[in-house]
């Protein structure tokens, strides 16, 4: 938990290194012509490579197969994008890796075991569970019973406040 937060506070502090030595090393203008020709990159990119993403994660809800890897790949692009929009050649490098799709396969091989994708459609579609877990009590439709809010005007609802008079 606590490498998210070193991460937040040491990146700052690598973008403006990464500036003062690309700065130095090519000077001030092409250093900023650099930072706008990557912003720009990322919002093409995302464009001509979101699209296709969004294409195969339709065509695979519309199959019933599990979307979890195009999600993740779409995700992905969205963070690559950000990290080449934001000015940094840090982030840049990591934008850049993300857009690579053996980088996302390799980050969904490493999210795949953690990630649970329900689908609330009753016709097809589609279901996939995790393994048990004993923190989780799974009934059916038979083995479970809602009761009414007395407090409510709508007897079914149970969202209605009963602080709330009744009109």
């Amino acid at each position: 938990m606590r490498l998210p937060l070193v991460i937040f506070l040491i990146a700052p502090l690598i973008e403006i290194a990464s500036f003062i030595i690309v700065g130095q090393a090519i000077g001030v203008l092409p250093t900023l012509g650099l930072i706008i020709l990557s912003a720009v990159v990322g919002v093409a990119l995302l464009r001509f490579q979101g699209a296709g993403i969004l294409r195969r994660l339709q065509s695979e809800a519309q199959r019933g197969v599990d979307p979890g890897r195009e999600l993740v790949h779409a995700a992905l692009l969205v963070v690559a994008a950000f990290l080449l929009i934001v000015p940094g050649f840090f982030g840049d490098i990591i934008g850049i890796l993300l857009f690579l799709p053996f980088i996302r396969d390799l980050a969904w091989r490493l999210i795949k075991p953690r990630l649970v994708v329900r689908s609330g459609f009753s016709g097809g579609g589609f279901r996939t569970t995790r393994p048990a877990d004993e923190n989780v009590v799974d009934l059916g439709d038979d083995e479970f019973q809602r009761e009414s809010n007395p407090n409510s005007a709508r007897p079914d609802s149970p969202w209605r406040d009963p602080r709330i008079g009744r009109d």
